[in-house]
């Protein structure tokens, strides 16, 4: 299970998101159905034990700024974000007390702009019912807003974490680690931002890595992320901005992985124990990275 602050489910916007979930389902991923918030935003995950993958798209306009966060409204956020370009809008940090963890992150030297709480009704596999209950805890990053966070709490963990739902045909398990590509000019700042709330961090020739409680935070320059895993859409170059631009994920069965690749004709390649999906705009705009560690 993951811990406070662990990386907990990047939340990737995308212009269509039937097409996008039938593309990652074709990858073997056993996706939930569509669902809605109540801030104009649409919904579907690739569930694993204390995180998860999120595709979200907007199905009504009109409710975008419903719900505000202290001046942040999710919906909006993310609008504006595909009004760009497609890609990761904002990353979910575990949380096991969204309240003691929003101070926390305060102390740090995160923007804190307020929460929300919101549930949906649930059927187990069993057949028994329930409701789920989240609140979040929103920390907008204005200078660099694809930078952005929010602490997740899930108060039934029971309702979310089920079994059945965290198994994937392509046998995908976890999230291993977020890439964010930055130029090498905004580093120092970037770890003065991590910094704040993780242990030091460890210089890479490229950049350098933070150790979360479920995964690591790799901030890479353009060269250094081209260089592992292919050209990036021109759409995300052009802008400069740091970004966050791929997810690590592992897997248990590499065999089975590479057969569900191998069948959705999505572009490929396999160094070592790593496949790596070459074309991001397929997915987001986010580069996929698989292996078992």
């Amino acid at each position: 299970m993951n811990a406070s602050f662990g990386i907990d489910h990047p939340l990737i916007a995308v212009n269509n998101i039937e097409v996008v979930r039938d593309r990652m389902i074709s990858l073997g991923f056993n996706m939930t159905a569509i669902g809605r918030h109540p801030w104009g935003t649409n919904t579907s995950l690739a569930m694993f034990d204390g995180c998860l993958i999120e595709i979200m798209g907007i199905h009504d306009k009109r409710l975008l700024d419903e719900h505000p966060a202290g001046g942040f409204c999710f919906g909006r956020h993310v609008y504006e974000h595909l009004q760009e370009r497609e890609g990761i809008a904002l990353t979910a940090l575990h949380s096991t007390d969204a309240t003691a963890d929003a101070e926390r992150a305060k102390d740090a030297g995160f923007t804190v702009s307020g929460h929300l709480d919101f549930g949906r009704d649930v059927t187990l596999p069993d057949g028994r019912t329930g409701r789920t209950r989240t609140t979040l805890a929103l920390m907008p990053d204005r200078h660099w807003p694809r930078l952005s966070f929010f602490l997740c709490q899930q108060h039934r963990p029971d309702l979310i974490y089920v079994p059945e739902w965290l198994e994937h045909p392509n046998t995908a398990c976890g999230i291993s680690g977020i890439t964010v590509l930055a130029d090498e000019s905004d580093h120092v700042a970037l770890i003065g931002k991590f910094e704040g709330l993780y242990a030091s961090a460890e210089m890479t020739e490229d950049g350098f890595d933070i150790s979360t409680a479920n995964g690591r935070i790799r901030v890479r320059t353009r060269q250094a992320i081209e260089r592992e895993f292919a050209t990036l859409p021109s759409a995300i170059s052009a802008s400069g901005a740091p970004c966050i631009v791929a997810l690590d994920l592992r897997c248990k069965s590499p065999a089975k992985l590479g057969r569900w690749i191998e069948n959705s004709g999505l572009d490929h390649e396999t160094t070592g124990d790593r496949l790596t999906l070459t074309n991001p705009v397929e997915t987001g705009n986010v580069f996929l990275q698989f292996s078992t560690s």
